[in-house]
């Protein structure tokens, strides 16, 4: 007959157990995510502004506007000038290398995709002008662009999100309630996991902001999907559908979690990955064997039992050392 005290001792000898395994159990994804290169800004693709493949072009090479700051890079408005064209709109206006150039006929221009789909509409030939920022003087510059007849050329169809938001967007100038023209990610296509397909946002649909911060073009939003979220955190966007301003929320995608490992001193010890595909399990080990033990890698799987009975099966890579 087991007395108070008996118990007593197995109920905290179990609560201990416990509490080492939670304390000794390590979580991952559980699917493969693959990491999302963030880098898009340093390719460009020219697009060309409808059939006869014409387009202007104020004659400037522009980047995201970068803090000098080593500890602290943040990206501030406006777009810096990293190269310009000799005798060009821009540099016949007095534009320089390093300027910061702030908007265009009042849109903010805050990436350079942005300049990019100005330099997109309707080739037509009209003074231009541009807020421009040098060291602490920010001054007006008018630019008269140039027609510039290009043949066709790889044309930028959208930025993808495989992971986040799993769609893709494009670049759109909108203007709304007759205000100045501003930057939106136009829905392009939503895969058939989308989260968007929760919140019922479809393709044609604008995103305008995240948590009410405006975008400046559809590689910020796919930027901020990724590196300001988590994966299955919820976010809230404005979406304008064309005839409406919506808020909306949805859970980005999420891989969902797996065990990856699992330790209890000598007891027990499991560990799993997904690169390459393995999976190992030791019971009571005592160091130079294990009392039972099992390894897969791939299709390959193994059983050893007091480190004397060995078992192989399916089959295996000879690899050369």
């Amino acid at each position: 007959m087991c007395t108070n005290k008996t118990k007593h001792g197995l109920s905290i000898f179990v609560l201990l157990q416990l509490s080492l395994l939670t304390g000794c159990v390590s979580y991952e994804p559980a699917i493969l995510v693959p990491a999302l290169n963030l880098s898009a800004e340093d390719i460009t693709l020219a697009d060309t502004a409808g059939a006869s493949g014409a387009r202007i072009d104020f004659g400037v090479e522009l980047g995201l506007n970068e803090s000098d700051s080593l500890s602290n890079i943040e990206i501030l408005p406006g777009v810096r000038v990293r190269g310009i064209s000799a005798n060009g709109p821009a540099d016949s206006a007095g534009i320089q290398l390093g300027d910061i150039i702030l908007s265009i006929n009042g849109t903010l221009t805050n990436h350079p995709d942005v300049v990019e789909a100005l330099q997109q509409q309707t080739p037509t030939i009209e003074n231009t002008l541009f807020n421009v920022r040098r060291n602490s003087v920010v001054f007006e510059a008018t630019v008269i662009p140039r027609t510039v007849n290009i043949n066709p050329i790889p044309r930028e169809l959208y930025r993808i999100d495989p992971i986040a938001s799993r769609a893709a967007y494009r670049t759109r100038m909108v203007s709304i309630s007759e205000q100045p023209s501003i930057a939106a990610a136009q829905v392009v296509d939503v895969y058939q996991t989308s989260p968007l397909r929760d919140a019922a946002i479809e393709v044609g649909d604008m995103i305008l902001a995240i948590n009410r911060v405006p975008l400046n073009s559809a590689q910020d939003l796919v930027s901020r999907f990724n590196s300001e979220f988590e994966l299955g955190e919820t976010v809230n966007v404005t979406v304008f559908d064309g005839e409406s301003v919506l808020e909306k929320r949805f859970d980005l995608w999420n891989p969902g979690r797996r065990v990856s490992a699992i330790s209890l001193g000598p007891l027990l010890r499991y560990q799993s990955s997904l690169t390459p595909d393995s999976r190992s399990l030791d019971i009571l080990d005592l160091w130079l064997f294990s009392i039972y033990s099992y390894n897969r890698v791939d299709e390959e799987r193994s059983h050893s039992i007091l480190g004397l009975i060995n078992y192989s099966s399916d089959l295996g890579e000879l690899i050369e050392e």
